[in-house]
C-alpha cells in the first residue's frame, strides 16, 4: 500500500479509538466525573507519554539535550493551551448541553487545524485543485458535525436533558465552545511546530521515523496535562468527590481509566503517524479526517447503546445524516489528498 493509504487506515483506527475512548466512564458510577477525569489525566498525560517515548524513541533525551528550547517551549505552550480548553469543554458541556458543545468544538478545531496549516504552509497553491479539495472537505465537516448538534439538540430536548438551569447562559456557553475549539486546534499545531524535534530525532540521532512524532508528543502532552489535573483537583476540592476514590468495589475503575488512556493516547499518536504518511499536506488534509472519524464513531457508539431510544425518528435521522455528511467529507479529504 501506499503512504497516503497506510495513513488513512492508521487514521480510521485513530478515529474508532478517539470516538470510543470515553465508553469506559459508563461503568465508573460510583465515581465524579473529575474522579475518571483525573485518573485518565495520570496515565494519559502523565504516564503513557514518557513511557512510550524513551521505550519507543530513546534518542528523545538526546534531542530535548541538544535543541534550541524555543521549539520545546512553543510545542509546551500549545499542549498548555488545549489543557486549557478541555476546561472550557466542560463549562461548555454545562451550559449548552453535550451535542451542541461537542459538534461546535470540533468543527472549529477541524477548521482552525486544517485551515492555518494549508494558509501558512501552502499558500499558493490554496486554489489549486488540492486546496480546492481540502477547502471543500473542511466545509463538509463544519456541515456535518452542524446537523450533527441539531440533531443532538433534538435528542436533548426529547429526553428533557440539555442546559442546566441556574448555569452560565447559552451565549456564554458558545463562548466557552470558541475558546475549547480554538484550543483544540492547538493539538495539531503544536504537532506542526514540532515537526523540527521529529526530524532531528531521525536525521541527527538515527531514531525511528515511526515514533520520531513522540519527540513533539511528549511536551505537548506533559503541559497539557498541568490544566487538566489542576481542574481535576479544583473540582474535588470544591465537591469534596476526593473520597469516592475509596469507595468499595471501585478499584477496577483505575483499569478501565487506563484503557480510556490506553485508547485517547494511541489515537493521538497514530494521528501523528498518519499526517506524516500525507507528506507536506498531512495537517491540512489529516486533522479534519481526524475530527470527523471521531464524531463519527461516537455517533455509532450513542446508536449502539441505546442514547437515542425514545426520541423518535426525527433526531435520528437527522443525526444519520450528519454521519453521512461527515463520511462524504473523509471521502473528498482523501481524493484531495490525491490532488496534492
Amino acid at each position: 500500500m501506499s503512504n497516503a493509504t497506510w495513513g488513512l487506515v492508521l487514521l480510521v483506527i485513530a478515529g474508532a479509538m478517539n470516538g470510543s475512548f470515553t465508553l469506559p466512564m459508563k461503568y465508573t458510577k460510583r465515581w465524579a466525573w473529575e474522579n475518571t477525569w483525573l485518573a485518565w489525566t495520570i496515565f494519559a498525560l502523565f504516564v503513557l507519554p514518557p513511557a512510550v517515548t524513551f521505550v519507543m524513541l530513546p534518542e528523545a533525551s538526546q534531542v530535548y539535550a541538544h535543541s534550541d528550547w524555543t521549539p520545546i517551549l512553543i510545542v509546551a505552550g500549545c499542549g498548555a493551551g488545549w489543557g486549557i480548553s478541555q476546561v472550557f469543554f466542560g463549562l461548555a458541556v454545562e451550559s449548552v448541553g453535550i451535542a451542541l458543545a461537542f459538534s461546535v468544538i470540533l468543527g472549529i478545531a477541524a477548521a482552525v487545524g486544517s485551515l492555518r496549516s494549508l494558509l501558512s504552509d501552502h499558500p499558493d497553491k490554496v486554489f489549486s485543485q488540492g486546496g480546492l479539495g481540502i477547502l471543500c472537505g473542511v466545509a463538509l465537516v463544519i456541515l456535518g458535525v452542524g446537523i450533527c448538534a441539531v440533531a443532538g439538540r433534538k435528542r436533548e430536548a426529547a429526553l428533557g436533558l440539555g442546559p442546566q438551569k441556574g448555569k452560565a447562559s447559552v451565549g456564554r456557553g458558545l463562548l466557552f465552545c470558541i475558546f475549547s475549539g480554538l484550543g483544540s486546534a492547538l493539538v495539531a499545531i503544536g504537532l506542526d511546530k514540532g515537526n523540527g524535534l521529529e526530524s532531528a530525532a531521525v536525521h541527527d540521532f538515527h531514531g525511528s521515523a515511526i515514533w520520531a512524532p513522540m519527540a513533539a508528543f511528549l511536551p505537548l502532552m506533559i503541559a497539557g496535562g498541568v490544566p487538566n489535573l489542576i481542574y481535576c483537583l479544583y473540582l474535588q476540592a470544591k465537591n469534596k468527590s476526593g473520597r469516592r476514590f475509596s469507595e468499595p468495589e471501585t478499584a477496577s475503575y483505575w483499569l478501565l481509566a487506563f484503557i480510556m488512556g490506553v485508547c485517547w493516547f494511541g489515537s493521538t499518536l497514530m494521528y501523528g503517524i498518519a499526517k506524516d504518511f500525507m507528506g507536506g499536506w498531512g495537517t491540512s488534509i489529516a486533522w479534519p479526517m481526524f475530527m470527523s472519524l471521531i464524531v463519527i464513531t461516537a455517533s455509532v457508539h450513542g446508536i449502539r447503546t441505546g442514547e437515542w431510544k425514545g426520541t423518535g425518528k426525527t433526531p435520528l435521522r437527522i443525526q444519520l445524516t450528519g454521519v453521512a455528511v461527515l463520511i462524504l467529507a473523509v471521502i473528498v479529504l482523501q481524493m484531495a489528498g490525491q490532488w496534492v
